[in-house]
């Protein structure tokens, strides 16, 4: 019996049983707990997205040469993988800075971004980016400048070129930004080949190989989508090392994984869709040379984006500036009962309430920051415009 054949018999039984519920309910009670009292500092509260998702202290990623060293982030490792990744929150406007201090020290090859920045009325993410409009972006409280050096726009995904330039050293280095435009917060993708097929793309660039530092993997709150994108790619990996593919055990994987950042994998249907990837890209594996082919065929990445579903750009955004960030004033007034419709997909077929309670609180969440970054940029314009009140007129001499 084939190795893909197995693991799909054994997908099809969880399947037959209803049983995906039960085995996400199993690896969260499965998942070791750790310390993450330096997420709990009064000074780093405005620095987290989310009160309930901090990264472990023994994991965190900690910022060098600055006062406050925290950002929320954590490093996934796996040695025997020879993979290592960052998974990390969308970053706040408050936290674009550290964001890029971040990718500069850990030498990253590639910012994979798994969100969209605004989703459901509510802002996701901060723009942390230069626009085809704005060219580039400064980032003065940490020394740096982003600039927009090529765009490529897919139908569902796009691909950025950006340079970061160190402003003390003035050394720039080249960023691969990889966006995946269509992927529902709490949701899957569309289908496992247009998945495989934007992860074979972030591959083929070597921006995941152990000669550049750690991809840097966001969505949201750095943990669902996430989640979902490094535990496949990290399976498909470990399934080319070893003799025996099948010795590996996704659940494993996950919980391993899960010791270096909490909340891996948000749904059943994550978890499920984590399955049928891997199910899919061990095709590859297993010698059948076509199937990207047929993955870039199924994705249909060259038809031209919807802007309803994959704006290439925020649509909805009035701009402010935050430390060269882009900041979202939109209307706040949410309706609770917004249950994330993208997940009743024909792909999902599991009833899950504690995904519809965790989706109620992410709304509210969202909420508070929004009316965050709205105090935050409100802030930020009186200081300026303090500064500029008070600062010496100069005349003409």
């Amino acid at each position: 019996m084939s190795v893909t054949a197995t693991i799909e018999q054994e997908f099809q039984e969880i399947d037959a049983a209803n049983g995906w519920q039960p085995r996400y309910l199993d690896i969260r009670h499965q998942s070791s707990d750790y310390s993450h009292r330096v997420a709990k500092y009064a000074e780093n509260r405005n620095r987290n997205r989310y009160r309930d998702v901090s990264p472990y202290d023994h994991s965190r990623v900690i910022l060098q040469n600055t006062d406050n060293d925290y950002i929320n982030a954590s490093l996934v490792v796996n040695e025997e993988a020879q993979r290592n990744y960052i998974l990390t929150q969308g970053p706040l406007p408050n936290t674009c800075c550290h964001f890029w201090l971040m990718v500069w020290q850990q030498k990253t090859k590639a910012v994979v971004m798994l969100n969209r920045i605004v989703e459901k009325d509510s802002v996701k993410c901060a723009q942390y980016w230069p626009t085809r409009e704005e060219e580039q972006m400064m980032f003065e409280e940490t020394g740096f400048c982003v600039r927009l050096k090529s765009e490529d726009v897919k139908s569902y995904y796009t691909v950025r070129q950006l340079q970061l330039e160190n402003l003390d050293t003035h050394e720039t280095r080249m960023i691969f930004h990889f966006h995946y435009t269509t992927w529902p917060d709490f949701g899957v993708p569309e289908s496992p080949a247009s998945f495989l097929n934007f992860l074979f793309k972030v591959r083929e660039s070597g921006s995941l190989s152990p000669e550049h530092g750690p991809a840097v993997i966001h969505c949201s709150a750095g943990i669902g989508r996430s989640g979902t994108f490094s535990l496949v790619d990290t399976c498909l990996i470990l399934m080319e090392k070893r003799e025996d593919p099948l010795s590996v055990d996704i659940k494993q994987v996950l919980l391993n994984m899960r010791k270096y950042r909490m909340g891996l994998i948000q749904t059943p249907d994550q978890l499920r869709f984590s399955y049928m990837a891997v199910i899919e890209g061990a095709k590859y594996i297993m010698g059948d040379s076509t199937i990207q082919n047929r993955w870039k065929e199924l994705s249909k990445e060259d038809q031209a984006p919807s802007s309803e579903r994959s704006p290439p750009h925020p649509t909805r955004l009035t701009t402010g500036r935050h430390n060269g960030n882009r900041v979202g004033l939109e209307n706040q007034e949410q309706s609770e009962n917004i249950i994330n419709t993208d997940m009743s997909s024909s792909i999902q077929n599991t009833a899950d309430p504690s995904a519809d309670t965790a989706v109620r609180k992410r709304l509210r969440d969202d909420r508070k920051a929004n009316t965050a970054q709205m105090v935050q940029q409100m802030k930020h314009k009186l200081s300026e415009a303090e500064r500029k009140r008070k600062r010496p007129r100069v005349t003409d001499t």
